[in-house]
């Protein structure tokens, strides 16, 4: 599952960080995303002052499967996850509802959570390295554009991001779609 280029010490190492409450860099489907332990209340409140974003915004999780995203949401009908189910993994977010007593930085002003599987190959990996889904966030400040590779992550970053993974973005034009797990709908395409 692994992409050949990356060393699986590269991905230890983003591990160590993760649990130590860092951030990391990483590629994605269209982008460089940054990411940390999602029930870390302290490497949530480092990644939004970096990004010079409001916690009641929300965030969103990607994983390497479902089951890792369970205990954040509440489940839907079967009629209503097929389709979810059949868009993961891949570049397709969609909100569901959150699950009770989720922590208030996840969701935001929501009562749902933005949620992914993601099939980028690190992505997966750092999760399942992780051993835990990650909130992943695009590696920017807000109002600017996306980092799309490791430099620039850096440059525009600087020494923030506790590691940064190099690798090559998934080809995606575009940020993931979100849709509305309940309806469907389109939010961002």
């Amino acid at each position: 599952m692994l992409n050949a280029c990356i060393h699986p010490w590269k991905l230890r190492e983003a591990a160590r960080s993760f649990h130590r409450g860092g951030i990391i860099a990483y590629p994605t489907e269209a982008i460089y995303g940054l990411g940390c332990d999602p029930l870390n209340w302290y490497a949530i409140e480092v990644l939004l002052q970096l990004k010079q974003r409001p916690v009641d915004k929300g965030l969103i999780l990607i994983a390497a499967s479902f089951k890792q995203l369970q205990p954040f949401v509440k489940p839907l009908s079967t009629t209503q996850m097929e389709p979810i189910m059949e868009s993961w993994p891949g570049p397709n977010t969609w909100l569901l509802p959150a699950a009770d007593g989720l922590p208030f930085w996840l969701s935001g002003r929501h009562d749902t959570l933005a949620v992914r599987v993601t099939d980028h190959p690190i992505a997966a990996g750092l999760c399942l390295a992780c051993a835990s889904p990650l909130v992943s966030t695009s590696a920017n400040i807000s109002t600017h554009n996306p980092a799309q590779n490791a430099i620039q992550v850096r440059t525009r970053l600087g020494e923030q991001p506790n590691v940064i993974i190099n690798g090559a973005t998934g080809g995606q034009k575009t940020a993931s779609i979100i849709r509305d797990g309940k309806t469907g709908k389109v939010l961002r395409s």
